[in-house]
């Protein structure tokens, strides 16, 4: 019987979003042919491989979509090929007029490399349907490195993204490396940046983005490459404002007794749960007498809105 009893599951860490200014304090950490790789991960949502494979002929500037049609992958042995996005299949996420104007500005500042990689797997074929299936795709890539060069993700981690988080005060130096370039001693530094500070962080600040503006998960789903709506929600249900309060709305409307009057919605929340305003700057205020009306409205990151109206 013992044998039987399973322990809990460990519950997962909800997925982390930055903030517009550590967005911002990382992107201006990145040269400037990497500062798109920003754009592409917060406007789109795109997945570091996806972002690494995407080439200029994905957008469609008419149309206002970008085409999400691979991804740049690398097997154990280090050599770099094209396939499918997670999930093996494509898809199109709305291009916002913005990210068109910054993707346009990159495309004349930095052009395009011609890349050639095979498709799905880098081994040599051994057989006919192998080498149509492996058949090499040739493709106009918007990152690349300075000497033109397709990206190599382990390079560009350690060499250009954890030093914009050690610029933006996010991680610090745990080491340092010592490099002979001929007779010259380089000493770089090491850093050990957590998982949830890497590229990745991106997509999830896109996914808060949208939420938080009321964006419908189903869409949203889509937009990711998620197989289902639930995945979406299995990771980012708690960027949604106010989640359940529609349903505590209704229920009470099934269960107040009909004789007694309508408690408006906002004086029972107040009432349920009273906060105190912590914003330095208007209990600053309120200590000068001013004679005024303080609405506060709580975010979905935590932070307190306040709106100032003076009677």
């Amino acid at each position: 019987m013992k044998n039987s009893i399973k322990p809990p599951r460990a519950i997962d860490s909800k997925a982390k979003a930055w903030t517009r200014e550590v967005v911002d304090a990382v992107r201006a950490g990145l040269q400037d042919r990497y500062q798109i790789a920003v754009d592409l991960g917060i406007g789109l949502g795109l997945r570091q491989g996806e972002a690494f494979g995407l080439a200029e002929e994905d957008f469609d500037f008419a149309a206002g979509v970008v085409h999400v049609r691979r991804q740049l992958r690398w097997d154990i042995k280090g050599r770099p090929y094209f396939s499918l996005p997670k999930g093996r299949k494509t898809r199109a996420v709305p291009l916002s007029a913005a990210l068109a104007l910054r993707a346009q500005a990159h495309f004349r500042r930095f052009p395009s490399t011609s890349c050639t990689l095979p498709w799905r797997n880098p081994e040599a074929p051994t057989t006919a349907l192998e080498e149509r299936q492996r058949k090499p795709v040739t493709v106009d890539l918007i990152l690349t490195s300075s000497h033109g060069n397709r990206i190599y993700y382990r390079t560009w981690n350690d060499r250009s993204w954890k030093r914009a988080l050690a610029a933006a005060g996010l991680i610090k130096p745990v080491g340092e490396k010592v490099r002979h370039d001929g007779d010259r001693i380089r000493r770089v530094p090491r850093y050990a940046a957590p998982r949830e500070d890497m590229f990745h962080v991106l997509r999830h600040t896109y996914a808060s983005v949208q939420l938080e503006a009321g964006e419908s998960v189903v869409s949203l789903s889509k937009w990711l490459g998620h197989s289902t709506p639930k995945v979406t929600l299995d990771h980012y249900a708690h960027f949604m404002p106010g989640a359940g309060q529609r349903g505590l709305t209704a229920m009470d409307a099934w269960l107040r007794d009909p004789s007694r009057p309508k408690v408006p919605e906002k004086s029972l929340r107040t009432r349920i749960s009273p906060r105190t305003p912590s914003n330095m700057q208007v209990k600053g205020i309120a200590r000068q007498g001013a004679d005024m009306s303080v609405k506060y409205k709580e975010t979905a990151r935590g932070g307190l809105a306040v709106n100032i109206i003076e009677c």
